[in-house]
């Protein structure tokens, strides 16, 4: 394991721990303080080194105790996964309180300009379903708080208030297998400040009332994970041996859905890698097999590789765009527009004063504010969108350019704009601030 002792140590000087030791002293505080643990489980890499690090401890350290493990089923994944998830949760049965969720949530995808969602082991799209339903699994039947317009991300948050209640239990811990390496995002959901901590623990934060999220391998690195799996023999899924001859960075190798947005790029391995699956899934979810042929290429705008036809400015280019799509998909980016050039003309984007000073040099019409409202050094800038501008800092502006490139991706979210989020999000948003408002 990858350690932070270094050689020349002093042997007076106090031991410190490798991460692997660090994750075996987090398990012992949750173990001690929750009466409910369960393990978030989906087939790659990191969260079946969790699984498997509370397994031995579980064994070692608490006889008789159950380890629930949840295993969100996307119904679309390599055959591989399938077979490894079949396995893991097949064995180890005496321990594991086993829930395999086979759900039609709505799940993004970024394949189609029709569709913002799909929804996986849908009834009424029975007839295509790339595989059978696995046996004993627990269906929307079987929750009472599912409904249709639920994302992916919402039942598992409402899964663990059920989980909590189903149990009668004290304290609910989820244990998911995210790892700050991976990126930002992640780094940002362990380093939080505002975060609701149980116990001053960095790694674990409140979801409601006496039901947590931890995540005991924070700290690891990706090598961290194949040290252990070789030291200490753990199962895993050999999809990352098929992925290692096809050449995929190690980096890059996850077990993911393969219709987001960070997927895209590799979509086309299926193919080579499980052409069974992929021969049912080009009819089970729109765009898969365009995705899969231009996933890299201008044609979705990848890496800003986007060229503007003759005759165009970003800004009509954007209109001909638009022009092309679905209306409820048209409505949706025209929404996300009228936001956006509304904030940067009333309120202002933060920007740095290196960038402030590059717009000015350009000409660029701005009016530059005092303190931001934010938790930067970075001044508010109010201005009008532009139709390019050939910065650095290009993703920090408002261009139509940027717009261009967001249709083109199908990112319905416009994630590559970094937009607020939409009107349920918001809602949302505020119910569970109110929630915790009478909490406290």
């Amino acid at each position: 394991m990858e350690t932070v002792c270094k050689d020349g140590v002093p042997a007076s000087a106090p031991k410190r721990l490798n991460v692997y030791e660090q994750t075996q002293v987090r398990l012992e505080k949750i173990f001690n303080a929750f009466d409910n643990v369960y393990v978030s489980f989906s087939g790659g890499k990191d969260s079946s080194a969790l699984l498997y690090l509370c397994i031995e401890y579980v064994r070692k350290h608490c006889p008789g105790r159950k380890l629930g493990v949840v295993h969100m089923d996307y119904e679309v994944q390599y055959s591989a996964t399938v077979r490894f998830v079949d396995e893991v949760l097949a064995s180890n049965r005496d321990i594991l309180d086993v829930y395999r969720v086979c759900v039609p949530f709505k799940v993004p995808t970024c394949t189609s300009m029709h569709q913002r969602y799909w929804r996986p082991w849908d009834e009424e799209m029975k007839e295509g379903w790339v595989r059978e339903m696995p046996a004993g699994a627990y269906t929307y039947k079987d929750f009472p708080f599912f409904s249709k317009r639920m994302w992916d991300y919402d039942f598992q948050h409402s899964f663990a208030r059920w989980i909590h209640e189903r149990k009668g239990a004290k304290r609910t811990c989820c244990l998911v297998g995210i790892r700050t390496q991976e990126s930002l995002h992640r780094w940002r959901t362990v380093n939080h400040r505002d975060s609701f901590r149980f116990h001053g623990w960095k790694w674990a934060r409140r979801l409601d009332p006496g039901v947590y999220n931890a995540y005991p391998i924070y700290d690891w690195l990706t090598t961290d994970v194949w040290i252990a799996n070789g030291k200490f023999h753990w199962p895993y899924n050999h999809l990352y041996d098929l992925y290692y001859q096809a050449g995929v960075p190690l980096e890059k190798q996850r077990v993911a859905s393969p219709f987001l947005s960070e997927a895209r790029s590799s979509l086309s391995l299926y193919r080579v890698i499980d052409p069974d699956m992929w021969g049912r899934m080009v009819n089970r979810v729109n765009g898969v097999n365009f995705t899969a042929i231009y996933a890299t290429t201008s044609a979705v705008g990848w890496r800003q590789q986007v060229t503007l036809p003759k005759g165009y400015t970003w800004e009509k280019y954007m209109r001909f765009l638009l022009d092309t799509l679905p209306e409820s998909t048209r409505r949706n980016y025209q929404n996300k527009l009228a936001v956006s050039i509304q904030f940067w003309r009333d309120k202002g984007g933060v920007l740095a004063d290196e960038t402030i000073e590059k717009l000015r040099a350009a000409g660029i019409p701005i009016i530059v504010g005092g303190k931001s409202n934010y938790k930067t050094t970075k001044k508010p800038v109010r201005m009008e969108y532009m139709d390019d501008i050939d910065l650095p800092e290009f993703r920090e502006l408002p261009t139509f350019k940027r717009i261009c490139i967001c249709i083109l991706k199908n990112d319905h979210t416009c994630k590559y704009m970094g937009f607020a989020p939409n009107k349920e999000e918001k809602e949302r948003r505020e119910r569970v601030m109110r929630k915790y408002k009478e909490l406290l």
